[in-house]
């Protein structure tokens, strides 16, 4: 009675992990191919960190302010 009370419960953990652990993982690595549109950059001039998108760029560099663009 343990033996078969045993096998049935190999059997099942063997069928979980071949049909739901491999879903669980595709959905793991979805979630980390999730990419983000915008990026913290450094200014080079007073090195605090901006957004790509409220900074301003000039020849490749992103500046927190026209102020920091000037005094390069």
């Amino acid at each position: 009675m343990i033996l078969k009370t045993l096998a049935i419960a190999v059997v099942l953990f063997i069928v979980y992990i071949v049909f739901f652990k491999k879903n669980r993982e595709k959905n793991i690595v979805k979630k980390k191919d999730i990419k983000y549109e915008d990026e913290m950059v450094e200014c080079p001039t007073c090195q605090t960190y901006i957004s790509t998108k409220e900074s301003v760029l000039s020849n490749g560099k992103y500046y927190c302010s026209k102020d920091c663009l000037k005094n390069k």
